[in-house]
């Protein structure tokens, strides 16, 4: 379930995924537009922002534990989907900054920017066994990559 108190691993995660984010917003790919998404996956989105905005600070549970041992594993896995996630983000930044650049994949993994994120939150939650981390991670997956994943079909189907 998770035990109350502020998380510093929540912390650097939640910068991790803003400061990239942040730089976004005055660096956005030529001709994006957020206009025509699907609602209800606009609506996931945002529950799964703010629910995993809220779970990954007050549940003490996703800070390093020694005593967690191979436990740890999930939290080094988490760690390691973040760094591709910014080096995902450097990638675009040093692109030409395309909306095909915007949605691309990285190793096979499809529309990373969207994916790997999620993909550590969702060990974050394992790592530290709090469902509520888990249930935004599924929510802010459906949200998020469906988002992407209907942009990036949009692209593909340009002529």
């Amino acid at each position: 379930m998770g035990h109350f108190g502020f998380s510093y691993a929540g912390l650097l995660f939640l910068i991790l995924l803003m400061v990239p984010n942040l730089l976004w917003t005055k660096n956005q790919p030529e001709g994006y537009t957020g206009e025509g998404e699907n609602r209800v996956l606009v609506l996931l989105e945002r529950m799964g922002e703010a629910c995993a905005c809220c779970s990954l600070l007050v549940f003490s549970d996703l800070n390093p534990r020694r005593e967690a041992g191979l436990w740890n594993l999930w939290l080094a896995a988490a760690a390691v989907l973040m760094g591709l996630y910014e080096y995902w983000w450097a990638r675009y930044f040093r692109s030409e900054r395309k909306l095909s650049d915007f949605y691309s994949s990285l190793w096979g993994i499809p529309v990373a920017g969207a994916t790997l994120p999620v993909a550590a939150l969702a060990l974050m939650g394992i790592y530290g066994r709090v469902i509520w981390v888990l249930l935004s991670a599924a929510v802010l997956g459906v949200g998020h990559i469906g988002i992407h994943l209907r942009h990036r079909r949009e692209i593909a189907q340009k002529p």
